[in-house]
């Protein structure tokens, strides 16, 4: 499964010309059979990971749940995301918030250059991790 979702994210990446960093993180959340992967996504940020976590969402039969911060981020990153043929759930919200209401997450990516570390440990104390 993690093969095949490097593969797939590969292939799904080529309009964007991502980095390996994005097969990598799609193929470690498929080998890990996530059910739940979270991300959190800011205006400006890599798209490709995203693609990546939804493709993986896709060979675990997972949700993928991208939080975002505002209304116009959500559009640009729903827009960005239909290119490629994908429409992940997408929540608007504060992350720390919003991730004490979701199930057990499985798989967690944060925009770090976005995010401050304060916000970080916010995120982590209310996980509700597997």
């Amino acid at each position: 499964m993690a093969a095949k979702a490097f593969m797939d994210t590969v292939k799904s990446c080529e309009l964007y010309q991502g980095s390996s960093v994005t097969e990598l993180i799609s193929a470690m959340a498929a080998g890990w059979n996530a059910k739940l992967i979270v991300e959190t996504f800011s205006h400006g940020g890599v798209i490709a990971t995203s693609i990546g976590l939804a493709v993986a969402s896709n060979h675990t039969c997972g949700r993928h749940v991208c939080i975002v911060p505002d209304l116009e981020t959500k559009i640009t990153y729903l827009a960005a995301m239909q290119k490629v043929g994908m429409s992940p759930e997408v929540i608007i919200g504060e992350p720390e918030t919003i991730v004490k209401n979701l199930d057990v997450i499985d798989f967690l990516v944060v925009d770090s250059r976005k995010i401050l570390i304060t916000s970080f440990q916010k995120i982590t104390s209310v996980l509700n991790v597997n």
